[in-house]
């Protein structure tokens, strides 16, 4: 299956998104152009059946690709938030769903370039 190449290199697509699922799991739901919508809504799938399986091995995974987000107790850094969120919130709210985890609802246009906006969120 091909996948969007969204004019970077290897490198910086997986860096763009890694940023991208990070802030997709911490915050529920993102903007983003149309097209990288499109991609992440494919990795966002993936994460959350990996979260379903919720076994030490997709846990690492998981936490291989996903950003380390510290979470700040009592002013002392705790783990990497945004695999815990994933596999204790949101995968086990799709338990009970094959799969179509995530929406890509289109916006409208970019005021500066008229690039296709869209909102991707997590299926209620």
């Amino acid at each position: 299956m091909a996948y969007s190449r969204l004019r970077r290199s290897s490198d910086q697509r997986k860096a763009l998104l890694r940023d991208l699922i990070t802030d997709l799991i911490l915050n529920g739901q993102i903007e983003t152009t149309l097209t990288k919508a499109k991609e992440l809504k494919r990795l966002a799938d993936k994460m959350v059946t990996l979260g379903k399986t919720n076994t030490l091995a997709s846990r690492r995974q998981a936490a291989s690709f996903i950003r380390f987000e510290k979470e700040i107790v009592d002013g002392e850094a705790k783990g990497n938030f945004a695999v815990q969120k994933l596999f204790s919130e949101i995968a086990p709210k799709f338990a009970n769903r094959n799969g179509g985890y995530t929406r890509v609802i289109k916006t409208g246009f970019r005021r500066g370039d008229s690039a296709p906006m869209a909102i991707i969120a997590w299926v209620e």
